[in-house]
Order: structure tokens, then C-alpha cells, then sequence
């Protein structure tokens, strides 16, 4: 099973992480791309989005995170990481979309911006950020895990761009309980970090 892969990606570091919680071998394919290896063959035959990870599995070559994560929670993680039960889907599926839009556009938007040049707004960035962390920071203050009771690929897909968010300008001072729930993370056993997360 390989891995496309860039190591500061926030989105390919979700993958890894996972997988390495749940004891899943991955071969790692490093992907060059400020030298422009994800716009041309043969990668963009994998991913015509032009974008990392990309994973590829006994036929199976899937882009985007968050089905990254799904398909090897169901295919490989157990029922601990992706459930069975709908309304438990659910449930881990309301957070995967927090990650890939409000935590897209506001912590990672502004980590791009400030740390790799992206021309975005960084103005919007911090305020879905000031918008999405005290909605984030109220339920980690009710409940240890973002689904569940436990940690699933919710807590991975929002974990690498709120721990990484200090490298875009937003700091968690204000929010106690994400910092808790940022160690608890650190402390789950096959816990792998990725530069950035302090």
C-alpha cells in the first residue's frame, strides 16, 4: 500500500498519523511538489486534482484525506475508528467536514499563507479560525474525544491543522480543552508528530 506524499502537508500527515495508530504499513512515495511532480505524469494520472496524498492500494487509488481515512478505517482500522451504525457515522463524518472546510479555510488557509507564501486572505483565514476553534474548544470541554467517547478519524482529520495553526498566527492561549485534547492525542499509543506540532 503507498502513500503520495508530501511531509508538511497537513492533509497527508492526517493519513499517516491514522495509520500509524492503527498499525497499518504504509510505503511512502515522497512527492516533489515545488518542483511541480504533482501537476505532471506520472502522478497526475493518479490524481488529475493535481493534489497529495493520493493512495493506492491493490487497485484501489483513492485522493482526498478524508476518503483516504474512511476507506482504511473500514478496510483495515475496525470498527473503533469508523463505525458501524449510521448515526455513529454520522457522528465521525460532521467532523471530517469540519476539517475540510472550516478548518481548511481557517487555521490551515492561514498556515499556507504565512508559512508557504499562498496568496490567500489571511484576514478570512483568522476569522473562520476565531469562528470554528471556541465551537471546537466548547465540545472538547463536554467530551474527551471529538466522536465516540473515543479517538476515530474525527480526531485525526482535525487534529494536524489546529496543532499546526500556530505556524499561520492562530494560537490556542484561549482554548484549554483543544490543548488537552492535543495531548491526549500525543500520548495514544503509535502517536507519530510531524514538524510543526510542538
Amino acid at each position: 500500500m503507498k502513500l503520495y506524499d508530501l511531509e508538511l502537508s497537513g492533509n497527508c500527515y492526517k493519513v499517516r498519523l491514522f495509520a500509524a495508530l492503527a498499525g497499518i504499513d504504509l510505503e511512502l512515495e515522497p512527492v516533489d511538489l515545488p518542483g511541480g511532480a504533482h501537476k505532471r505524469s506520472p502522478f497526475i494520472e493518479l490524481n488529475p486534482w493535481g493534489q497529495v496524498p493520493v493512495l493506492a492500494d491493490d487497485g484501489v487509488v483513492l485522493r482526498d484525506s478524508q476518503a483516504i481515512l474512511v476507506y482504511l478505517a473500514r478496510q483495515y482500522g475496525g470498527n473503533q475508528w469508523w463505525p458501524d451504525g449510521a448515526a455513529q457515522q454520522g457522528e465521525v463524518m460532521q467532523w471530517l467536514s469540519t476539517a475540510a472546510n472550516e478548518i481548511h479555510a481557517g487555521p490551515n488557509a492561514a498556515r499556507l499563507i504565512d508559512k508557504f507564501g499562498y496568496p490567500l486572505d489571511k484576514e478570512r483565514a483568522l476569522a473562520v479560525s476565531a469562528k470554528v476553534l471556541p465551537l471546537v474548544e466548547k465540545h472538547l470541554s463536554e467530551h474527551q474525544w471529538l466522536a465516540l467517547g473515543r479517538p476515530t478519524i474525527a480526531d485525526c482529520a482535525v487534529f494536524p491543522y489546529v496543532a499546526t495553526g500556530w505556524e499561520g498566527g492562530v494560537t490556542l492561549e484561549r482554548y484549554p480543552a483543544i490543548r488537552a485534547w492535543i495531548d491526549r492525542i500525543k500520548s495514544l499509543p503509535g502517536y507519530i508528530g510531524m514538524p510543526g506540532i510542538k
